[in-house]
């Protein structure tokens, strides 16, 4: 069975990213269940950067063959942010996933609405001598202004599906894992996954 180490801590991430992956031959590990503490810095360009700085440490770190991931929210109307800057939107230590769906909110009282936006996900598997390979994806929709749904992270509540009519908070797990962008850029990385599974399992 392949090992697959997933370079994340968290928990709603690793939940779908679960999800998507189970009934496949591999053997998932988070690294706190590795006891693998890294904090690793996030300063890349792009989100494909950051996937692999985070896949590369993980995987030096572990030995084992990482997949790694980085994804933000482009609002239109805010010139493409938060971005980037997604997790990390409210500089202030503490701040929460609500924190910050509030201050996207706030920032977009100016504008006429529909806030277009979308979710933009890279992908990195990579093996622990620094080889690697990418995947991406995405999921188009807008910012509605009130929050609707129980389910996901981040800014799920707020981002409307239009063709749904639904939130991505008011999705199911397998309706998410049809259509996000985490999930269309883990699934486009499958088959790279299986180039390793000769050598990782």
């Amino acid at each position: 069975m392949l090992k697959l180490l997933i370079a994340t801590n968290n928990t709603g991430k690793m939940v779908e990213i679960r999800a998507l992956l189970d009934g496949l031959d591999m053997e998932l590990f988070t690294p706190a269940q590795l006891g693998i503490e890294l904090n690793v810095h996030e300063d890349g360009q792009t989100y494909l950067e950051n996937a692999l700085l985070k896949g590369k440490a993980f995987a030096s770190a572990s030995g084992m063959l990482t997949l790694a991931d980085d994804s933000g929210l482009e609002i239109d109307a805010l010139g493409g942010l938060p971005g980037l800057r997604s997790a990390r939107f409210v500089d202030r230590p503490g701040a929460t996933d609500a924190d910050r769906r509030r201050k996207a909110l706030e920032s977009l009282q100016a504008y006429p609405r529909p806030w277009r936006a979308r979710f933009r996900c890279w992908v990195a598997v990579v093996t622990p001598d620094g080889r690697a390979q990418m995947s991406e994806g995405l999921c188009e929709g807008e910012i509605i202004p009130q929050e609707r749904g129980h389910n996901g992270f981040g800014y799920d509540p707020i981002f409307l599906l239009p063709e749904l009519g639904k939130t991505m908070a008011e999705l199911s797990m397998v309706e998410k894992n049809r259509l996000s962008h985490r999930a269309r850029a883990a699934l486009a990385a499958l088959p790279l996954i299986e180039n390793y599974r000769a050598e990782f399992a």
